[in-house]
């Protein structure tokens, strides 16, 4: 049956370091830190970071050296003091508050408009109203007829 089952191997067969490919490496790396070369691996964390540091600063890539560029997404926010901030500057607001401050100011003349009658829409309600009045009116007036017709076909009826 073949390496990797019904579907077959994928991959590359697994290759050995030779034990004298191995020694040879490794007498290099004694022989690099006898002459004083740079140790693999430095137990403690703070020369890790400072040397880190050295190397970003040291080795650019590409145009990088060339070219001082500032990516404005890069730069880290610098805490101020309470000293430094200045209350009495106003607070720039963002789009959507701005929008939404703006949209409130809107609704609220639009609203004071409204109970003073001065929009299309209140004038419609207002002309509503009048003929919802109007037929209340009448429907009251009609009521009293009937009420007095009923009470005079009462008294002729009682005599």
């Amino acid at each position: 049956m073949p390496r990797g089952g019904k579907k077959g191997h994928k991959g590359r067969g697994k290759q050995f370091s030779n034990p004298e490919e191995i020694d040879r490496q490794m007498r290099l790396e004694r022989e690099k830190e006898e002459n004083g070369g740079a140790a693999p691996e430095s137990p403690s964390g703070s020369e890790e970071e400072s040397s880190d540091e050295d190397y970003d600063q040291q080795k650019k890539k590409g145009v990088e050296g060339l070219i001082e560029i500032e990516n404005p997404n890069r730069v880290t926010q610098k805490s101020k003091k309470v000293a430094e901030i200045d209350v009495s500057v106003p607070k720039e607001l963002s789009r959507r508050e701005r929008e939404e401050i703006e949209k409130q100011k809107a609704k609220e003349r639009y609203m004071k408009l409204h109970l003073e009658g001065k929009t299309e829409q209140a004038r419609a309600d207002l002309a509503r109203l009048a003929i919802i009045k109007k037929q209340r009116e009448e429907a009251a007036r009609k009521r009293e007829e009937l009420r007095k017709v009923k009470e005079e076909a009462e008294a002729k009826s009682k005599r």
